[in-house]
């Protein structure tokens, strides 16, 4: 899910969907308008799901989408290398989430963690 606000409104540490990808604000950088034209924007991000840094210029007055970012719960029922088979504490539905490196020490068997759905895609984000 996404919605559509102003470039304008950006700050950092807000996220928004480049090239689909949905990504966290690291830096931005407005121009000033020129003799010409509109002030530019310059976004320096990184995706939420792989940490790869993406960048884009748009003017200010463009509109641009944003993901809306669902928070969940959810046990650690197994874990395999760098996989976590998880179940949803509230629609007690079980899936496979990848484990990210930062997280590998904390995440064991009966553990609860809370995992982001953003844009179709689960992610574990921290151990409660």
């Amino acid at each position: 899910m996404k919605k559509v606000v102003g470039v304008n409104e950006l700050k950092v540490g807000h996220y928004i969907i480049i090239d689909d990808v949905a990504c966290v604000i690291k830096d931005l950088q407005i121009s000033k308008t020129g003799k010409h034209g509109h002030a530019k924007c310059r976004i320096e991000a990184v995706s939420i799901v792989d940490g790869t840094k993406k960048t884009l210029i748009k003017p200010t007055h463009d509109n641009i989408e944003v993901p809306i970012i669902e928070k969940k719960s959810a046990q650690v029922l197994s874990v395999r290398e760098d996989t976590a088979t998880v179940m949803d504490v509230d629609s007690y539905e079980t899936f496979d989430l990848k484990i990210a490196e930062e997280l590998k020490e904390q995440i064991k068997e009966g553990v609860q963690v809370i995992y982001w759905i953003i844009l179709g895609d689960k992610v574990i984000k921290q151990v409660k």
